[in-house]
């Protein structure tokens, strides 16, 4: 059962949209605290969905508490302790638990909500590890995210990723499967463990962030939504793991990215690249914050980090008011050094963007056409379309044209290819 794929059909009334709204922000609480209990990411979300179906049925009539999250948590308590009762699960540690638990529902609602608070914070942090654990795929700890974090039903999981929701729901299913059966501990790792799981979660949050940022298939360019999701996932990390310069870092990029929205599409949907958007639409506020993220990480000793990095990059396009304030010899220079903590070609196919912008399209052209061998991108439409650019300013546009039509073959995103046929048509009359 998928209760909140039930939400969509009931959201006619003002009670079911409120009920909507708290599962939204309320469910990776619920989750995360019903894992500490019963020890399963599966039981545990099928716990939530049945209190969420209980409000669904009562507060229409009784209206929404006062405490709507504290309420969904009692219920999906009551929940779980019938659970160890029929399935005849209680040892003595589970009888003292279900004691326990039963003696705090009788306690005011603040006092409960006050419990639940002493380990919220550690819970979601829990519930992040685990959802991104490496036992998953790339895609199934995505999906999970979005699913116990984000609170997003199936459906929109499906939608945002451009897939069947069958699909989907059995990514989601296997996903939990695998880690009940490898017993996946619900627990913040530790050592030298930490920093690659840390790796695995930031790298989740900013593939999401991508997908809504520059979408890879599909008719929109962007889905602001899962760019929302992302930032709302960073800037919780954020206040879980304060001490964690990287998360800083990525928030930073993430902030500074999202800035810039509302000047990337114009009335028609379509793409408006970097240098021809309006900066007067970039929120300052994004970028106050990111900037303020970003001294953090550097505060931290984290300014070399990959995504203190990327962030620096970004913060250099923030700070010019004009396109032509920008610093592109620093943004070479910080991409060089990029290339040095993770090389990587597409690292360098940037770099060549900034070196053009710097010191004129020949020397961006000389390493671009060195990266042409390279495997990795051989279907990576950015690839010809940097490099038809950069040949269009050298006064080459027959060259140019195949390299924007060969672009438009390979990108999957409807905007994109159309962007980049028009370049193509362009070059035919210059």
């Amino acid at each position: 059962m998928v209760v909140p794929a039930l939400i969509g059909s009931v959201t006619t009334t003002e009670t079911h949209r409120a009920i909507n709204a708290v599962w939204r922000i309320e469910s990776a609480r619920l989750i995360a605290g019903l894992t500490r209990m019963v020890g399963d990411v599966g039981i545990a979300e099928d716990l939530a969905q049945d209190a969420l179906l209980v409000a669904l049925e009562r507060w229409p009539e009784s209206g929404v508490p006062d405490n709507p999250g504290a309420w969904l948590m009692t219920t999906a308590k009551r929940r779980a302790i019938d659970l160890l009762r029929r399935d005849k699960l209680l040892d003595r540690k589970h009888e003292q638990l279900g004691h326990e638990l039963e003696a705090e529902q009788e306690r005011a609602v603040p006092d409960l909500d006050a419990s639940l608070d002493d380990h919220v914070g550690d819970d979601l942090l829990r519930l992040m590890f685990i959802s991104c654990h490496p036992v998953l795929s790339t895609e199934a700890r995505v999906a999970l995210t979005l699913r116990l974090l984000g609170g997003l039903t199936t459906d929109e999981i499906a939608r945002a990723f451009l897939v069947p929701i069958a699909t989907m729901a059995q990514r989601i299913v296997r996903a939990k499967r695998t880690l009940s059966d490898a017993r996946v501990p619900f627990e913040v790792p530790r050592g030298a463990e930490l920093e690659a799981r840390l790796a695995s979660v930031l790298e989740v949050i900013y593939l999401v962030f991508n997908e809504g940022y520059s979408a890879t298939a599909g008719d929109d360019w962007m889905r602001p939504a899962l760019c929302e999701d992302a930032l709302r996932l960073g800037r919780v990390l954020a206040e879980l793991a304060p001490d964690e310069p990287e998360v800083h870092g990525l928030v930073a990029l993430m902030e500074i990215q999202a800035s810039r929205a509302r000047a990337r599409l114009n009335a028609s949907g379509e793409p408006i690249l970097l240098l021809d958007q309006d900066r007067a639409k970039w929120d300052r506020v994004l970028i106050g914050r990111g900037l303020a993220a970003l001294d953090r990480a550097a505060a931290l000793g984290g300014a070399r980090g990959p995504y203190a990095l990327q962030a620096a990059i970004a913060a250099c396009h923030a700070r010019a008011f004009v396109a032509d304030e920008t610093d592109w010899p620093r943004i070479a220079a910080i991409y060089q050094a990029l290339g040095q903590v993770t090389p990587s070609p597409v690292v360098e196919l940037n770099r060549a963007v900034a070196l053009s912008m710097a010191y004129g399209p020949a020397a961006g052209l000389e390493l671009v056409d060195a990266l042409l061998s390279e495997p990795s991108l051989k279907g990576y439409h950015l690839l010809p379309s940097v490099r038809g650019d950069l040949l269009m300013k050298l006064g080459r546009p027959g060259e140019a044209r195949i390299e924007f039509e060969r672009a438009a073959s390979l990108t999957k995103n409807a905007r994109e290819q159309a962007l980049l046929l028009a370049r193509a048509a362009a070059s035919k009359t210059s």
